[in-house]
């Protein structure tokens, strides 16, 4: 066969060395003839047969197939392990049911717990189960406006679960399970971040205060601290300063409300007063000035907060409606109506009622000695024989009874007999002492913060910074 006619490829090539081996044989015609068809089969069955080089080319294709197929998945570091955990995640995803979403109420003014279910979707059968079966059960039925309800159905449209949000603080959950419904509360805690302000009084407290941007009840706080050594009403005077480090409370990131003074400083005509909030080993908790004596006095100064004096104790006033010379026992506060009126000590209420003269009034028995009487109330928040503690609200401001206007009148009696408030307090017994054995502690737990109220009054805010968290300081 010449080279022209010859097939090409390496199956051609492979038959025609096996067509130049075979042997020369002698043979009759008939023998010849069934000689060659013999070897024309034996050619025809290696012409069809696969070569090496077609058995490379087919590996050779299926090794880029699969190359090609990994270099479009992401790389990852597969082990028999990870190839079987992501095997059984895949299983188990496509076994689970889909998530259920929570569908929330906000409780509004007027709304009944069977009221919110039935919004939801959902009866009074599943609000009994949920209160009788669980030990929280009976904290669902106080509600109040503006709390949420989230309610959360099953698969054939059931209730599952209900989370009852009490405050950004507190939710509790109530999920059905086999044997019925349990509950689970979740408290959170805020992150306390200490920071500082100061601020110089040119007409007020309270405007000193939110200009220092501390917030109305830090404000009142601040006042309550040093109620029983400076009237708030009478005391302060332009120049006056106040110095304090507190701490803000956050939650998400975001502040949440006001926590506590850690130590503040009242520099009030020239002279300054120091507080240090302390607990002591018992675990209480108060108000101590550097000398470890209690800030909180036997009686406050003033009953009420942030007004101004109309009168003074005076026994020899001209009445302002009976026109007529009357002893004025009292201290006068003029307020507008509905300012809180705080009970000056602990106590005991022995009267509370309406006459002509007093209109609404209030009488508190402050043990053997001592009783304060507050007049002219707008309302009583108090009854008789109702035990009160210093600094609660007893009522409001009004102008009931003989009065021209809307005051507190308040009086202060010793043993009987009247006395000026303002000045009384100097005749009272001595506020309560840390134990001596104590006082080590006290202040060690207190230097940090008398460092810092010292760094703010000679106006080193640089220290201060160093020392509290600069972000959130006030100034």
């Amino acid at each position: 066969m010449s080279a022209a006619k010859r097939s090409r490829g390496a199956t051609a090539l492979r038959s025609d060395q096996m067509q130049m081996q075979l042997p020369q044989l002698n043979l009759p015609h008939k023998r010849m003839l069934a000689a060659a068809a013999i070897i024309a089969f034996i050619a025809i069955a290696f012409i069809s047969m696969p070569s090496d080089n077609d058995d490379d080319a087919s590996t050779r294709g299926e090794l880029e197939a699969q190359a090609r197929t990994t270099e479009s998945q992401p790389t990852t570091d597969a082990t028999p392990d990870s190839i079987a955990d992501s095997s059984s995640r895949q299983r188990l995803a496509a076994t689970q049911p889909p998530q259920q979403l929570w569908a929330a109420q906000t409780v509004k003014s007027g709304d009944s717990l069977s009221l919110i279910f039935k919004r939801a979707g959902y009866n009074d059968r599943d609000l009994h189960q949920i209160i009788s079966q669980t030990s929280d059960g009976k904290s669902l039925g106080r509600i109040f406006p503006g709390q949420t309800i989230a309610f959360q159905a099953d698969e054939s449209g059931g209730l599952a679960a209900v989370r009852h949000v009490k405050s950004p603080l507190e939710t509790v959950t109530y999920r059905r399970g086999v044997s019925g419904f349990d509950s689970q509360v979740q408290i959170r805690s805020p992150e306390a971040r200490e920071t500082w302000a100061a601020g110089e009084i040119t007409s007020s407290l309270f405007m000193a205060g939110q200009e220092a941007g501390l917030s109305q009840k830090m404000i009142m706080e601040l006042a309550n601290i040093f109620g029983g050594v400076i009237d708030f009403v009478q005391d302060p005077r332009k120049g006056d300063t106040i110095h304090l480090v507190y701490e803000d409370l956050y939650l998400d990131g975001e502040k949440y409300k006001d926590g506590d003074i850690i130590a503040a400083s009242f520099t009030n005509q020239g002279k300054t007063f120091n507080a240090f909030r302390y607990t002591e080993a018992n675990g209480d908790t108060s108000y101590y000035n550097e000398q470890g004596v209690s800030m909180r006095k036997a009686f406050l100064l003033a009953p009420v907060d942030f007004t101004r004096i109309s009168s003074n104790f005076n026994p020899r006033r001209l009445h302002p409606i009976y026109k007529t010379s009357r002893p004025h026992r009292g201290t006068d506060y003029a307020a507008s109506t509905g300012t809180p009126v705080f009970a000056a000590g602990d106590g005991r209420v022995y009267k509370a009622g309406y006459s002509k003269a007093n209109g609404n009034y209030v009488f508190i028995q402050h043990g053997e000695q001592y009783v304060t009487k507050y007049l002219h109330l707008h309302k009583r928040k108090v009854k008789k024989g109702q035990r009160v503690s210093q600094s609660q609200v007893i009522g409001t401001v009004g102008s009931t009874g003989a009065a021209t206007g809307p005051h507190l009148h308040y009086e202060f009696l010793m043993n009987g007999v009247h006395r000026n408030p303002r000045t009384i307090h100097k005749k009272l017994p001595k506020a309560k002492s840390l134990p001596a054995a104590e006082m080590a502690r006290f202040q060690q737990m207190t230097n940090k913060a008398s460092t810092q109220l010292a760094a703010l009054r000679s106006d080193n805010r640089l220290a201060m910074a160093d020392s509290t968290h600069p972000a959130t300081a006030a100034h």
